[in-house]
């Protein structure tokens, strides 16, 4: 099927696995909308990188979370290129909470991995899917292991992460047979995130059987392997290296 000219859409694609998506599928060929929420430097430097090859791209303002804000980001992203083909729903966020810790996990921070994590991702799904349904789309929802295991940097994460596995697995069923709905869930990528945390990582990459954590390039190239497979739909592909084998 190929990239040539098809608009797409990646949330939270300034930084780590959506930043390397969205050069990856513009090397492609693919027109790229980069959504972020706070991350407005690297949304736009993400975006300059794309059009110093000769690609094309836009870095737009949007807090998935608000529904208004969504819609109004994808009117804006039809405005500029048309249509919208693909959607990658990679934009989270995360507490850094000890799993053990239940009195220290707060209703603020259950609200705002829910809003951010699941209803960003269904907010999204559900402003383009006119759109990716005339062109026979796709969606990948971007989770994690912490979904599958249950430990995370936190309880409310997570679970944050099941649901995006479950939102996957529902949005499937509800658009279907125009739209294709997949779930990518990563172990470890290396990440701001591990910033700081670099002996940390090393021990966890000593207890992987494949002895290495994941790169957002890998990832990139994982969702963008998925959204052209047109077999594939309500499943959850797992990119860990062994760690939940």
């Amino acid at each position: 099927m190929g990239y040539l000219n098809k608009v797409v859409l990646v949330t939270g694609g300034g930084t780590g696995i959506g930043r390397a998506t969205a050069m990856l599928l513009a090397e492609r060929g693919a027109i790229v909308a980069i959504n972020y929420s706070r991350s407005a430097v690297e949304a736009e430097e993400t975006a300059q990188a794309i059009r110093q090859f000769g690609g094309r791209a836009m870095a737009i303002q949007a807090d998935v979370a608000r529904n208004a804000e969504v819609v109004s980001m994808i009117e804006q992203i039809v405005k500029s290129f048309g249509t919208i083909h693909y959607l990658v729903n990679n934009a989270s966020i995360t507490r850094y909470i000890a799993m053990d810790d239940l009195e220290a996990v707060t209703e603020e921070a259950w609200d705002d991995l829910f809003a951010v994590n699941v209803k960003g991702m269904f907010n999204c799904a559900r402003a383009a899917a006119p759109y990716l349904k005339a062109g026979k789309g796709a969606i990948v929802n971007v989770g994690s292991i912490a979904g599958i295991t249950g430990k995370g940097s936190s309880l409310p994460y997570a679970v944050s992460k099941a649901a995006v596995h479950g939102l996957t697995k529902s949005l499937a069923h509800a658009l279907a047979p125009d739209i294709r709905v997949t779930g990518v869930a990563p172990g470890a990528v290396d990440t701001r995130w591990w910033a700081g945390k670099e002996e940390q990582m090393r021990a966890l990459i000593r207890h992987l059987p494949l002895d290495r954590i994941s790169t957002p390039e890998e990832i990139a190239a994982l969702i963008a392997a998925v959204l052209e497979q047109p077999s594939l739909t309500g499943q959850i592909v797992t990119v860990d290296n062994g760690q939940t084998m």
